[in-house]
């Protein structure tokens, strides 16, 4: 089951004690649905969570940041960029993370706002996604060797980022990272991508055209057991 929070977005600019409730009701959401464990893909969730202690769950909630912060530190970098947004940027979540992983590692952390409504109107390329790409990582104050993109949106807008910064500098999805700690916790016979027993559940608190819209961009063609669907008003975070 996916729960993207789209009636809420950008989450970069709220604050903590609304962050805190979306959190909270977000995670109550997925338990009520059954879940046996809750793999956050929300930068912005995990970073209030450092700071102020995830709400109290029934399941395990697997933390996006720490994943990140594990793969920095296998990639042997040392000079370290982390794209995020605002409120992300804000709490430092990210720069404690990676310097606990790799003590005496450089780490800034750049507030890149324009960057998640870029990718919520569809857009990928282009002069204008092109144009807020470089003034957001014209930040970096030094040489970097590699880049966090700490955002769930920011890797649908890897290539001008690659562009930016060139060959010399690793870009790092966490996301990649969290799905293999996701697959860690299923059980043995469930682990097999091969089998391709299971389908997803989509759900969006947004409106579900839109949401059709990007997922046909971004997964593709859905499989058999795949199913989309918004949810009611009534049981939207608010």
């Amino acid at each position: 089951m996916y729960l993207a929070d789209q009636a809420h977005v950008p989450y970069g600019d709220r604050s903590e004690a609304e962050l805190l409730r979306l959190l909270a009701a977000n995670i109550a959401l997925l338990e009520d649905e059954g879940v046996d464990a809750v793999v956050m893909g929300c930068n912005t969730s995990c970073a209030v969570a450092a700071k102020h202690g995830w709400p109290s769950a029934r399941v395990p909630i697997l933390d996006l940041i720490a994943a990140a912060a594990g793969a920095v530190a296998a990639s042997g970098a040392t000079r370290i960029g982390v794209l995020a947004t605002a409120a992300t940027a804000r709490s430092g979540a990210y720069g404690d993370a990676i310097r606990r992983a790799v003590p005496g590692a450089a780490v800034q952390e750049v507030a890149a706002p324009k960057l998640v409504p870029l990718v919520e109107r569809g857009l990928r390329g282009g002069a204008e996604v092109r144009a807020a790409v470089a003034e957001s990582c014209a930040a970096f104050a030094h040489p970097l060797d590699a880049l966090v993109l700490a955002c769930t949106h920011y890797p649908l807008l890897d290539a001008p980022i690659g562009e930016t910064f060139g060959a010399g500098v690793l870009r790092i999805d966490p996301a990649l990272a969290q799905a293999e700690r996701a697959i860690a916790v299923a059980p043995p016979d469930l682990r097999d991508a091969g089998s391709k027993r299971g389908g997803v559940r989509y759900l969006t608190t947004g409106p579900l055209a839109p949401f059709r819209a990007a997922l046909r961009e971004i997964v593709g063609e859905l499989g058999s057991r795949d199913a989309v669907a918004a949810l009611a008003p009534a049981l939207r975070a608010t």
